[in-house]
């Protein structure tokens, strides 16, 4: 039997290892949780953001280096997050996140893409010899605060939530697939007859039809002045009209005149007609 002094060491280590256990396994990460809500915390100070998806193989290569390099976060001064897009699509739109695992770096509200290699002595070295000044920053076009972006963002929620309502109807309600394309086709329809009515609305009052209306005479007593001008046409004017009167009363006096005699000498020729006959 083995004397009681000698099982105190190997007691000891097996205390130590069990207690330690947990500590290494339940450790706090120093990898900060990016999400639509607090997004806007990148754009003041030093930021490395991965994004990634669970079901990644090349995102699952990455993280036993990513949480490596988020240990030394507090010594470069620089914050180490991550964003998951299969949780956030949202973030995924804003950044245009076409291809996984992407990084970013971000330097007071600068953006830019990490493409060097993958590991944690690369990450450290991007930081402390600021290598992330050679690579040309996002342009504030495409930065995730500006408006395109945010619409590109609210495009990718939306997609995520028509994809919800979507297995939604199949799954839980039981409704043919083709059942739930209607629905969404009859939504489109509604929607786009209610979004004309509205840009016809705001038109009409922003830019409302101007009829067209008959343009008032000039007064004479508002112009003085061109109020000569005007009586001098009036009597011209009238003084034509006389002069074209007293030609249309000379010309049916003529005409008159020829009528007269023209009946004359046909009474004269026809009694000698009727004697030349007999």
């Amino acid at each position: 039997m083995a004397p009681p002094g000698n099982l105190v060491v190997p007691v000891a280590v097996l205390l130590l290892l069990l207690s330690g256990a947990p500590w290494t396994h339940g450790r706090r990460s120093d990898v900060r949780i990016i999400t639509d809500e607090n997004w806007k915390e990148l754009l003041e100070g030093e930021w490395m953001i991965e994004f990634y998806a669970p079901w990644c193989p090349a995102c699952q290569n990455l993280q036993p280096e990513w949480e490596s390099f988020a240990e030394w976060g507090e010594d470069l001064e620089v914050n180490v997050a991550k964003v998951d897009v299969t949780e956030q699509p949202g973030l995924s739109g804003r950044f245009i996140i076409t291809a996984l695992p992407t990084i970013y770096h971000c330097k007071d509200g600068e953006f830019r893409r990490y493409q060097g290699p993958r590991t944690k002595k690369d990450f450290i070295n991007f930081i402390s010899e600021k290598e992330w000044k050679n690579i040309e920053p996002v342009s504030s076009w495409f930065g995730p605060g500006s408006i395109l972006m945010s619409s590109m963002s609210a495009l990718f929620q939306l997609s995520m939530w028509i994809r919800t309502c979507h297995n939604y109807f199949i799954e839980d309600l039981g409704l043919p697939v083709w059942g739930s394309y209607t629905v969404f086709a009859l939504a489109t329809l509604l929607s786009g007859l209610l979004l004309g009515l509205c840009m016809i609305f705001v038109a009409d009052c922003l830019c409302p039809s101007k009829r067209r209306r008959p343009q008032p005479y000039p007064s004479k007593k508002l112009f003085p002045e061109s109020s000569q001008p005007l009586k001098k046409v009036e009597e011209e004017q009238e003084a034509d009209e006389e002069d074209v009167s007293e030609e249309e009363a000379e010309n049916k006096e003529g005409t008159n005149k020829d009528f007269s005699q023209n009946a004359i000498r046909q009474r004269s020729v026809g009694p000698s007609l009727a004697t030349d006959k007999f």
